[in-house]
Parts: C-alpha cells; sequence; structure tokens
C-alpha cells in the first residue's frame, strides 16, 4: 500500500544520507584504532562500542553501509548495461546471432554464479589493497549478473523488431544501427530500468555473502559482509545486541527495495 512505499523510501533515504553523511557523523573515521578500548560495549565515546582491534564500529557501520549502497547499484548499472548489449542485440538481430547469444546466456544460467563469484575472488591474492578489492568485486558482480536480465530483454527486442513502425522505418530505408538506437533501444528503457532497480538487493545480499566468507572487500575498508562476519564470534544473542545493527540494516534495506518493486509490479499490472 502506499504507507508501506513511503515508509520504504523513508527508511532508504534515511540509511543512504546517514552513510553519506559518515565523514561528519564519525569524522575519525572508520579505520581509527582506541587500543584502549578493544571490544568494549557502547558509550557516549562509542555508540556501538569498538570491535576487537579498538575500531569505532559506528563509524564502521556508516562507512561500510556507504561501500555496500554505493557498490551494488553500479554493479547492477554494469550487469543492466551489458544485458541491453547482449540481450537486447541478440533480440533485434535474430537469427543464428540470437541462438548464439543465448546458447552462452544459458551457459552462464546453468552456473552457480555465486560459487563462481566465489572461485574468482578466491584464485586472487587475499592481501589486495582495499581500493582493487572494492573494484574487484563490483567487476564481478556486474560481469556476472546480466544473464537473466539479458534472457528478458532479448525478448522483448524480438517483440520490438517485429512491430510495425520498426519495420515502416526499415522499409523507409532507415539503417539498421540507426533503428537499434532511436527506435529499439528506446522502447526497451521500461525493461531495463526494472532489471536495474531488481538487480541492487540482488548484489547487496551477494556482497555480503562475499564479505562474511571473507572473500569481499578487503580491510580495514568495511562493508555489510565484513561487518557481518563478526557475528561468528557472538557467544549469545542477549550478550552483544549492538553487534546486529549491520544486520538490522542489511534486513531493513532488501526488504524496503523489495516492498517498491511489488509496487511496480501492482502498477504495472
Amino acid at each position: 500500500m502506499r504507507l508501506g512505499r513511503i515508509l520504504s523510501l523513508a527508511v532508504l533515504a534515511l540509511v543512504l544520507g546517514a552513510s553519506i553523511a559518515a565523514n561528519w557523523l564519525a569524522p575519525a573515521g572508520y579505520a581509527k584504532q582506541y587500543r584502549e578500548a578493544t571490544d568494549a560495549p557502547p558509550s557516549a565515546a562509542h555508540w556501538l562500542g569498538t570491535d576487537e582491534l579498538g575500531r569505532d564500529r559506528f563509524a564502521r557501520v556508516l562507512y561500510g553501509t556507504r561501500i555496500s549502497l554505493l557498490l551494488a547499484p553500479a554493479a547492477a548499472l554494469l550487469s543492466t548495461l551489458l544485458a541491453a548489449l547482449i540481450g537486447g542485440l541478440a533480440g533485434y538481430l535474430g537469427g543464428v546471432w540470437s541462438r548464439i547469444a543465448m546458447a552462452v546466456t544459458d551457459l552462464f544460467l546453468s552456473l552457480p554464479w555465486l560459487f563462481l563469484l566465489i572461485t574468482v575472488r578466491a584464485l586472487m591474492p587475499l592481501d589486495v589493497s582495499p581500493f582493487v578489492s572494492v573494484l574487484v568485486t563490483f567487476l564481478l558482480l556486474g560481469l556476472l549478473g546480466w544473464t537473466t536480465a539479458a534472457r528478458v530483454l532479448c525478448a522483448s527486442a524480438a517483440s520490438v523488431r517485429n512491430s510495425d513502425y520498426v519495420r515502416q522505418a526499415r522499409a523507409a530505408g532507415t539503417s539498421g544501427q540507426r533503428l537499434f538506437w532511436v527506435h529499439v533501444v528506446p522502447n526497451l528503457k521500461p525493461v531495463l530500468h526494472a532489471q536495474f532497480w531488481i538487480s541492487i538487493p540482488v548484489f547487496i545480499l551477494s556482497e555480503a555473502n562475499l564479505g562474511i566468507l571473507g572473500l569481499g572487500v578487503a580491510e580495514p575498508m568495511p562493508s555489510w559482509g565484513s561487518l557481518l562476519k563478526e557475528l561468528e564470534s557472538l557467544v549469545s544473542v542477549g550478550a552483544e545486541p549492538w553487534k546486529f545493527v549491520p544486520l538490522v540494516l542489511l534486513v531493513l534495506v532488501v526488504t524496503s527495495f523489495q516492498v517498491l518493486l511489488s509496487r511496480q509490479e501492482d502498477a504495472a499490472a
């Protein structure tokens, strides 16, 4: 309903705004160590306590949220562009090109791509710099997450190719390249838009899975995955509830995206 959509937008705006303002809300940064207060509980100085290295957990949650929320849309944008190029072009060309593209897509779909992500990331050195790890994670998610969208776009492009206005433009002498960019691609925008937003929560969860396994963003840079990894050492649920803040944020953000996406599907129907 409308209330759910408003609440979801408010949650996403609040979380994104707080993460963007991390430099002001936590000016000390995510890597500074308070050696006199390692693994400390929440206090006035450290709202969510500190980790085992004495780093402020509130600062790390803010910066980690920013990394995850920027990484997922960037990977979604890359995967959507690849899906548009491969799936859209295959659907427009048809024939043998469509069969080849869909065969490659089916091959990628037959692979458990989360395990493929883990394998590719595990082959890299563990001591890579944080910036390189962010770039690699972003590229892996984007390069391996385009397949489902490509099939949808291939079918949509094939439908547009067979439409009356495209046939009229072709009969009028419009070149194939102009047909694709002027007549086909603009009509794929609703599908591209939907695939982009659907991919964001998927990539958020994928990055979290990689981080939990220690194969995501490298230390000392935080992300939701690396922050959730701290729960492995949790003795009991009620002992240190502040450690669940990254998990709560992850659930809230993914749920908010799902609510917004369901509203869009209802509106489209």
